[in-house]
């Protein structure tokens, strides 16, 4: 697979819609990485207030858990940020749509549902996880 620049390949319009739609959707990301750096930073300081005993505390255990979730699921919100950066940075190279592993274009329906994805079907299907 070759990574020259075929901007030939999508139509300024298609590109510049693309450009858009990736922008809204990191906006999104970023409004929810605030609101659960938020959460996340209220639940650490309301546990800060009381000495929490996870052993004997029945509330303990599940602070524990509730901070864990949203630890989790911040951590996947700055993922999906990080790809949708490198989905943008692919685009003004001019090799957004392709798969970084077979080089085949990546069927509009997938990018459709995940616009950072990297690869196509096939070859995400055979990568190890």
């Amino acid at each position: 697979m070759t990574d020259s620049p075929d901007q030939a390949a999508l139509p300024v319009s298609e590109r510049e819609h693309i450009r858009r739609r990736l922008a809204a959707e990191r906006e999104e990301t970023n409004a929810r990485i605030e609101a659960l750096s938020r959460d996340f930073e209220g639940i650490v300081e309301a546990n800060a207030l009381v000495a929490v005993d996870d052993e004997h505390d029945p509330e303990g255990s599940s602070t524990a858990f509730e901070r864990a979730h949203v630890a989790a699921l911040l951590a996947q919100a700055r993922d999906q940020l990080h790809g949708l950066d490198r989905a943008l940075e692919r685009l003004e190279r001019g090799v957004y749509g392709r798969c970084e592993v077979c080089g085949e274009p990546i069927p509009m329906e997938r990018l459709e549902v995940r616009p950072a994805a990297r690869t196509c079907v096939r070859c995400a299907e055979n990568r190890p996880r």
